[in-house]
């Protein structure tokens, strides 16, 4: 709780030394005071509409949600099996965009959709060689097809993933995206033991100066 607390609060992203301190001490009175909550767990605020403004892997809330979908037990698309600590170097895995950026350009959906970490899971290098810039109806139907990829584990592999596979066997991003976010942030809430805030709130989209200032100021 507390390790998540502090990743998603973005709490130790500079002047780290006097929060390590009251840490530490914070620490050992919560182990002999469950009522003792450390200032990490205490301050720690995680906002939904933080979600979507997560684009590069410098962010540590962007680790930590990368982190939480391996956690809670992804599974390749292609083979089906578990994407372990062992297997995640061996077999070059990488985040990739589960609606594939040039599909995304081609139909027009906003940059500040496709890019975020909600559209972002780890992949197998060669599964996302598949992929390729597909359709996800055409590079799922490919998996089946031309490399005997089971449609029932494609599914379960999908929802591993925190993905709605009626949604994106459908090329629908819109509901796909909505259903994503809404699991990712529970995955959030369990880890941190915390609420999130403004789950209910319309999310506004940012434009395109606000996105590849975030980029910037995260790079």
């Amino acid at each position: 709780m507390w390790y998540w607390c502090g990743v998603f609060g973005e709490l130790y992203g500079s002047a780290n030394e006097g929060r390590y301190v009251n840490d530490v001490v914070g620490m050992m009175e919560w182990v002999n005071n469950d009522d003792a909550l450390p200032d990490t767990v205490l301050r720690s605020n995680f906002h939904a509409s933080r979600l979507q403004q997560l684009y590069t892997r410098n962010s540590a809330a962007y680790k930590g949600v990368m982190a939480l979908i391996l956690k809670a037990g992804a599974k390749d698309f292609l083979k089906g099996t578990d994407m372990s600590h062992a297997t995640y170097t061996l077999e070059y895995t990488d985040i990739h965009h589960i609606f594939p950026q040039h599909y995304c350009e081609k139909k027009g959906i906003d940059r500040t959709r496709w890019n975020s970490v909600i559209n972002k899971t780890p992949i197998y290098a060669r599964t996302n060689r598949i992929i390729g810039g597909n359709a996800p109806s055409q590079y799922l139907s490919s998996l089946e097809r031309n490399h005997s990829a089971d449609p029932d584990q494609l599914n379960a592999s999908l929802a591993s993933h925190q993905i709605d596979a009626d949604a994106i066997r459908a090329d629908d991003f819109d509901t796909y995206f909505v259903k994503r976010q809404q699991s990712l942030l529970d995955l959030i809430e369990k880890a941190t033991g915390k609420e999130v805030s403004g789950r209910e709130e319309p999310q506004a989209a940012m434009s395109q100066y606000d996105i590849a200032e975030m980029e910037t100021n995260e790079d």
